[in-house]
């Protein structure tokens, strides 16, 4: 679908901005959107176990650059929803409109999560249900709804602390069933004796992605809420009629606020990608918020603009659909009849096994291997941009 109208997933942010700051499109969330679509597609795609560590997840406790790949798009969908929202609100669009609208695109998204986690083969029976795209769903569903509801600042914080905080306690001192208190009965934050994989083994039994436990959990769901309302948080301030220059501040103070508390909080809450503690929601906001200060300032304040914004802005401005793309290519290609050693081996598998495999270096062969997969799932991104065609759910 050809579209121009901005919206809180796809490009976004065609703004009306106060005289001290004339600003007709936000073109640094773009970038850091398209950024973090591209080191998203790499390091899902590593081709081989001897990546670099910072190309692949902490194991569990610590948090790697990895690990901040989903919470900075989750971040910038949060910043998305004022842009997108207020830009329709001031075209004539109702709130009861925008309210069905955000229903229907998080239901539409949420399906293709269920795509990208069945395809090609669709066992029905063990199909997971949680996934990225349906955490994205959910946090896109309520975070837009409330700021549909109530667009002040206030309220967001409420429920941020509220959000946070209570997953603390919940984690911290409920009792896990049959198990006990962590901390005094079982181990704190242990893998499997753990509020959150106890509540998903019990709700969805063999649905889940590691067996005993999902690193996109039912209960995570509420401080990964808290990431969106985050980015809620941000957008509002950059809607403000601050300067330029005094958003770009604004923007590293708040960096700054989130990287401490969140670092401090991390002695007692650890930092945890697979179960979204309160810390892990701070510090890695912190570190969005930080990229998007560099990017606003370079690009919104100075004007740096030219060749080297451009790829990021094609992978921005169809972040889903370089996502899915990223996800289904290979289900698609396990169907070409090749054979290794006569075995059925992927193309994309036999293409690392007889060419990037060769470079002496392990880590360097799985990142460039990463790298080639994100400029073959490009080329379509790039072609629908060209077109300018963006996926719009």
């Amino acid at each position: 679908m050809t579209t121009t109208v901005p919206s809180p997933i796809s490009p976004a942010n065609t703004v009306t901005a106060p005289a001290a700051s004339p600003m007709r499109r936000l073109l640094s969330l773009d970038a850091l959107r398209g950024l973090t679509i591209a080191f998203m597609v790499m390091v899902n795609n590593n081709g081989s176990d001897g990546a670099w560590p910072f190309m692949k997840h902490a194991d569990w406790n610590g948090m790697t650059a990895t690990d901040l790949v989903f919470p900075t798009f989750l971040f910038v969908v949060g910043v998305s929803i004022v842009f997108a929202y207020e830009a329709h609100l001031a075209k004539g669009a109702t709130r009861a409109q925008l309210a069905w609208q955000t229903v229907r695109r998080a239901a539409i998204l949420f399906c293709f999560g269920l795509i990208v986690n069945g395809f090609p083969y669709f066992h029905l029976g063990t199909l997971r249900i949680y996934g990225v795209l349906q955490r994205i769903a959910i946090c896109y569903l309520i975070a837009g709804l409330f700021y549909l509801w109530d667009r002040r600042w206030q309220s967001k914080v409420v429920v941020l602390v509220v959000a946070l905080v209570g997953y603390w306690i919940l984690m911290r001192w409920v009792p896990v069933p049959g198990l006990g208190v962590p901390g005094r009965d079982i181990p704190f934050l242990d893998k499997d004796a753990n509020l959150v994989a106890w509540l998903d083994r019990h709700l969805l039994p063999g649905r889940l992605y590691e067996g005993t436990r999902d690193p996109e959990g039912l209960l995570s769901d509420l401080p990964a809420l808290g990431t969106a309302l985050l980015g809620v948080l941000t957008g509002i301030w950059l809607r403000s009629k601050h300067t330029l220059h005094g958003k770009a501040a604004g923007l590293a103070a708040g960096a700054a606020t989130c990287l401490a508390i969140g670092s401090l909080w991390a002695f007692s809450f650890p930092l945890n990608k697979k179960l979204w503690t309160s810390s892990y929601v701070l510090v890695a906001a912190g570190i969005a918020t930080a990229l998007l200060a560099l990017f606003f300032w370079m690009i919104e304040v100075h004007n740096w603009r030219g060749k080297w914004t451009w790829p990021l802005l094609v992978l921005g401005s169809n972040s889903i659909f370089m996502y899915m793309v990223s996800e289904l290519i290979g289900g698609l290609l396990n169907f070409v009849p090749l054979t290794e050693n006569g075995h059925h081996i992927n193309p994309l598998g036999w293409l690392f096994v007889h060419g990037f495999s060769r470079i002496p270096n392990a880590g360097l062969a799985s990142f460039a291997y990463s790298f080639f997969y994100l400029s073959l799932c490009f080329i379509p991104t790039w072609i629908l941009y060209r077109k300018r065609i963006f996926l719009k759910v």
